[in-house]
């Protein structure tokens, strides 16, 4: 069952979806919020997630962050990321208040490609988030600093950085804020693969929705250059993380290095063969990151399977 529901962040009002199994006997539920990638909104690969997280017998939040999809945030497609860690912490929030449905004291965070980078960020000052977990994740900072690899230029994210104190400027003056795409709107055979495969998702009709409009907006580079998902991540513990990620992504060194960095208990569960962008939504990938996703949280939250749950 999919329930519209809106909460405020920051003074912004942020729409989701709560997904609860059809029936859950009236008992409150272990509840997971599910945070989108860059440019995603909430009906594309989180909402499958979280509609599959309630089938195996969980509440499922998933919305849309400020300034994206049918969320408030002016200018449209912002990307500050110590905005993204508030809605996360005003989703429990609003999870914590929903009696009767929710157990407040059984609340864990689940977090896709950038999303797995703000969900631990947040986990780390907010101690209501029990269990933290992410698919694919990317550090959004060092994603634009160093460029996929780290093989960027350093001179290029300078140079960005620069430009978003012109771009600041030119708002503050009327003009509009300057959007750039996040992918190729077109691709050829020069495009690199790793963009080639987002594409695939988000502008064909396999992922795209008409609120995901690839596109952010440019002067977010200095908010986003002070921000690090990983660096203090120790700060976890003793609160489990769980980090999935394919051995074909182009993004796993980020998996690799957090876990490597993050303090026990922890784990790095790998889907053999999967791309970033497989574990979207492609069955083959998601059934098993989705088998390791319920086991942990059932194990962390004390959460009944659905199958319990009808007994």
């Amino acid at each position: 069952m999919r329930t519209d529901v809106t909460f405020l962040s920051n003074g912004l009002t942020l729409a989701g979806h709560l997904y609860t199994a059809d029936s859950h006997n009236g008992r409150p539920l272990p509840a997971i919020v599910v945070l989108h990638p860059w440019g995603g909104v909430k009906e594309q690969t989180a909402g499958l997630y979280a509609r599959l997280l309630a089938e195996q017998g969980f509440a499922a939040l998933a919305f849309d962050a400020a300034h994206q999809g049918e969320s408030e945030g002016q200018p449209r497609f912002l990307e500050n990321p110590f905005q993204r860690a508030e809605d996360i912490k005003s989703a429990v929030s609003w999870l914590t208040t929903r009696q009767g449905i929710v157990d407040p004291d059984r609340i864990g965070a689940l977090g896709i490609c950038t999303g797995g980078g703000h969900v631990p960020y947040t986990a780390e000052t907010d101690h209501r988030i029990k269990a933290i977990a992410t698919v694919s994740a990317v550090d959004i900072g060092s994603l634009l600093r160093d460029g996929l690899g780290r093989t960027q230029d350093p001179a290029l994210f300078r140079n960005m950085v620069a430009q978003s104190g012109r771009l600041r400027t030119e708002e503050a003056q009327g003009k509009p804020a300057h959007l750039v795409h996040i992918l190729p709107e077109e691709v050829e055979d020069t495009t690199p693969v790793h963009a080639r495969e987002g594409h695939e998702y988000y502008r064909t009709p396999r992922g795209a929705h008409p609120r995901s409009e690839n596109a952010w907006v440019l002067r977010s580079v200095d908010q986003i250059a002070q921000y690090d998902s990983f660096a203090t991540i120790q700060n976890l513990a003793p609160r489990p993380l769980l980090m999935i990620a394919g051995t074909e992504a182009a993004t796993a060194y980020f998996s690799r290095a957090a876990v490597e960095q993050a303090a026990e208990p922890k784990e790095l569960f790998w889907i053999d063969g999967a791309t970033h962008f497989d574990l979207y939504d492609k069955p083959e990938y998601v059934t098993p990151a989705l088998a390791r996703l319920t086991s942990f949280f059932v194990e962390h939250l004390n959460a009944p399977l659905n199958a319990r749950l009808a007994a």
